[in-house]
């Protein structure tokens, strides 16, 4: 790879260039997009209030407006960052808490509106183009080329730009992957030069600090996503079949760092593990709203949306045009690195690609159909990917004739050109893909803000909960509230023009519709709610209830 070493000067400029835009793209309109369902438990975990609380304050058949919800929606005087673990350890503890820790501290600094919390994922997202271009020189020990194309590649693609803009923990954990395995491969290859170089001794590497790094790392990427656990996995498997599934010193000290990274993540795993025999036991199952989307058509598109991404759903004939296209090149860069580097590199790139989509895609295969919630598990497959199309493009762009290499030079601007096209598409939207069940919130915020005297009533039955705290992110100020628990009948006062059920189940409609002696129609449905508005309101006489902004005590 002597050509690779160093790259003309108009790559250089190309590389810059495609990481500015990618950087400034990424603080664009960072609150213009949906928060939703997801996020707005990123913010409750924040807050270090549980749900149970929540029902309990504002879930109460009381009229509110909607900065009664800011108090549960980031941090405050009321809890501490303990109220935050504490929250995550009784209710969510397959989320750890390391994102959310360090979450807590940056809304304590910069506020708890949009634009900050999801300032954070942007500026953590920073961190991956230094990571990358690690992780590359380790697989590859070439300065610029191939670590430079990936910075580009990650720079404008759409999928990192989605999780940049995000509050949650995702793209925090593709930086503590890119370090793990970044930090394996060094430990790797000095301890390799270690037994090969014995004449240099007093310049050997301190392997107990080297392997030390990734522990580290290890238990970090355990902190911030359950999910590590399989990325490990595939680093084991990595690491086994390099030293030829033998129990060589490598594998001993990598067994060793593992097992310290494990332990370190021990207390939490304890809590996950507790929690889950809790809910088998527990008679007072959650019931969720889902719905499943057939799992090769998903993949080829969450494929194509690594390069090119304008919110195409999995059934607009558009998307079987342009899937192809990227599976042929990404097809071809496996088979191409395959073909052109040693097997400790292409076996890695292999390994993570293939092992943490394999818990995810199994099991969906036995049901017909994967979530679309699950798609942030894909990550690992996703660097993989971008990886071996970076090497496909920076070793091609030098090799062959010249009209070999003005093909591969047309093929990586058709790249650049979908990624740019994808981003300035994306910071006009309102909503996106990934906003899954609250896609339709910008519609109906429009058709209840039209209303002269709304007043929204809820329960707290499956998604609702997270549903009408993403959608108060929209509605105006004149937007009431009555949230109720148990699907009691809402005692609603005078002086709401305009009525509004919020994904009601077909028992409490009817008996909110018998008892008022009015009919409901659906102003907006989709797969994962409805909303239906009282016409012909004729409530029965009884003591006037004033609208109320404050919260009941509880």
């Amino acid at each position: 790879m002597r050509h690779l070493k160093f790259a003309p000067s108009w790559l250089r400029f190309l590389i810059i260039f495609l990481l500015v835009i990618g950087i400034l793209f990424r603080f664009f309109n960072l609150d213009s997009k949906v928060y939703w369902h997801d996020e707005t438990y990123t913010s409750l975990r924040i807050s270090g209030y549980t749900i149970t609380e929540v029902r309990q304050q504002i879930f109460n058949n009381r009229v509110i407006a909607g900065e009664s919800f800011a108090q549960f929606q980031g941090a405050n005087q009321q809890k501490n960052l303990n109220d935050t673990i504490m929250s995550l350890a009784k209710e969510d503890s397959h989320h750890p808490p390391l994102y959310y820790i360090i979450a807590r501290l940056w809304m304590e600094i910069f506020g708890n509106s949009v634009t900050a919390i999801r300032s954070l994922s942007v500026f953590i997202s920073l961190l991956v183009f230094p990571c990358v271009y690690w992780l590359c020189r380790e697989l590859f020990n070439v300065p610029l080329s191939v670590p430079g194309v990936a910075i580009a590649l990650m720079a404008i693609s759409p999928i990192h730009l989605v999780y940049a803009q995000e509050a949650q923990e995702y793209i925090l954990w593709l930086v503590t992957i890119l370090l793990s395995s970044a930090s394996l491969l060094r430990a790797m290859r000095l301890e390799s030069q270690d037994k090969d170089e014995l004449v240099k001794k007093r310049q050997r590497p301190d392997l107990f600090a080297i392997w030390s790094i990734y522990a580290v790392t290890l238990a970090i990427s355990l902190y911030t996503f359950l999910w590590s656990g399989f990325v490990a996995v595939a680093h084991g498997i990595y690491v086994m079949s390099i030293a030829k599934f033998q129990l060589t010193a490598t594998v001993r000290t990598y067994l060793l760092a593992s097992l310290v990274g494990f332990l370190a993540f021990m207390p939490w795993i304890t809590i996950v593990i507790g929690n889950f025999f809790q809910f088998l036991i527990s008679a007072d199952k959650i019931t969720t709203q889902s719905s499943l989307i057939p799992i090769f058509p998903f993949l080829l598109m969450q494929l194509s949306r690594i390069f090119f991404d304008i919110d195409l759903s999995l059934d607009n004939p558009l998307g079987y045009l342009i899937t192809p296209l990227f599976l042929t090149l990404v097809g071809y860069s496996i088979y191409f690195i395959c073909q052109t580097t040693n097997y400790k590199v292409w076996l890695f790139i292999i390994i993570l690609i293939i092992v943490p989509a394999l818990p995810l895609i199994l099991p969906d295969l036995i049901a017909g159909g994967i979530q679309l919630s699950s798609e942030p598990y894909l990550i690992p497959s996703y660097l993989g990917i971008q990886v071996a199309v970076a090497y496909l493009l920076a070793t091609q762009l030098y090799n062959g004739n010249v009209s070999r290499r003005s093909i591969w030079h047309i093929i990586m601007a058709l790249v650049i050109i979908c990624g740019l096209i994808s981003y300035k598409v994306s910071s006009q939207a309102e909503t996106w893909w990934n906003k899954g069940m609250n896609y339709g919130n910008p519609q109906v915020a429009q058709i209840i803000n039209q209303t002269t005297r709304p007043l929204l009533i809820s329960d707290a039955l499956g998604d609702n909960y997270g549903n009408v705290f993403s959608l108060s992110y929209l509605l105006e100020p004149k937007v009431r509230f009555m949230l109720v628990n148990n699907q009691k009948i809402p005692e609603i006062p005078d002086g709401f023009a305009d009525v509004f059920l919020f994904n009601p189940s077909d028992t409490w409609r009817e008996t909110i519709e018998k008892k008022y002696k009015v009919k409901t129609d659906i102003v907006y449905s989709d797969n994962y709610y409805s909303v239906r508005k009282l016409t012909k309101f004729s409530k029965p006489r009884r003591r006037n209830i004033p609208p109320s902004n404050k919260l009941s005590a509880s």
